[in-house]
């Protein structure tokens, strides 16, 4: 009677115990503060938004109807053609009637100079910017505080100071109108990518180099296997910040790459903006050129958004 008695028992202990429900989150409640809070963020949102909806519409219609209805907030006589003028896809004739110059406009030519201009100046940046980091944060050597805080200073020099050098500069070397012109400036390494650069290195444990230097490896191996590894987070961010500034940049391209075989998509928006082909700019292809070299940038961040606000916020950048 023992035994019959005790194995259902037994089953009953081995039984598994069901899974613990997780604690369920509290709604916050929707206090006054946080209502306006609310509004106010939605408020900003639309005011941000508003431009680049405009911008949107604009391009969406025709130059010639644009005077017509001002205030419409829909496209006015609503046409592609906007677009097909920026790329090329318009007979002279289809220009004209929708308010365009007629002219023939080289926007892959520009977008090309674009990407050059930006990748080149990316990379060397990123790559040269980080070995002086590196020299600056892990490396040993005589005077190089006192050559560190030099460099900083220059922090503090707003960079139209060294805008006229610069040109002269470019100019007698006889690259006026060159890539190397318009990347030369910005491609060795900036004050802020360096110190920005540093103070990530010096926080890399000193444990994992010595390791290295145990094993045989030199600075350069060190610098390559060890420490860029260690420190992509930073670079990829470097790598973000710098493009996307060398893609905005327009005064220094407008200077020096002024020709039609380096002019870079900022510079050529400003000489579409100048054309007054009906006695008024062609303001639906301005828009739609102005929207297409924005993409890449938008492609940037619409695949790598959060590693753009986290560098934004790592950064302190604005």
């Amino acid at each position: 009677m023992t035994l019959t008695t005790a194995a259902p028992e037994l089953a009953s202990t081995t039984e598994p115990s069901p899974p613990k429900k997780a604690p369920r989150r509290k709604k916050p409640r929707l206090t006054v503060g946080r209502f306006f809070a609310w509004a106010a963020l939605v408020a900003v949102m639309l005011i941000t938004l508003i431009p680049f909806y405009w911008m949107l519409r604009t391009s969406f219609s025709t130059s010639t109807s644009l005077g017509s209805d001002p205030g419409s907030p829909f496209p006015v006589d609503f046409t592609l053609g906007a677009y097909e003028r920026v790329l090329g896809l318009a007979t002279p004739a289809e220009a004209l009637a929708e308010g365009g110059s007629g002219a023939s406009i080289n926007f892959w030519a520009y977008l090309r100079n674009s990407l050059i201009v930006a990748t080149v100046t990316t990379i060397g940046q990123v790559l040269f910017c980080s070995m002086a980091a590196y020299a600056f944060a892990r490396l040993q050597w005589k005077g190089r505080d006192l050559v560190f805080s030099s460099f900083i200073a220059a922090l503090m020099v707003p960079p139209i100071f060294t805008t006229i050098p610069n040109f002269v500069t470019i100019r007698e070397l006889g690259l006026l109108n060159t890539y190397a012109g318009i990347i030369l400036p910005t491609l060795l390494m900036t004050p802020f990518a360096v110190f920005f650069l540093r103070q990530f290195f010096l926080g890399i444990s000193r444990e994992v180099e010595e390791a290295a230097i145990i094993d045989g490896a030199g600075p350069i191996r060190r610098f390559f296997q060890v420490i860029l590894p260690l420190g992509s987070a930073p670079i990829a961010t470097l790598a973000i910040l710098t493009y996307i500034t060398s893609w905005n940049e327009y005064f220094w391209p407008q200077l020096v790459g002024r020709e039609e075989d380096v002019r870079v998509l900022t510079v050529a928006l400003g000489v579409f903006r100048s054309q007054t082909p009906q006695g008024g700019p062609d303001w639906a292809g301005l828009m739609a050129a102005t929207l297409i070299a924005a993409l890449p940038i938008l492609i940037l961040f619409l695949f790598m958004g959060r590693r753009v606000i986290n560098s934004i916020g790592y950064s302190g950048t604005k």
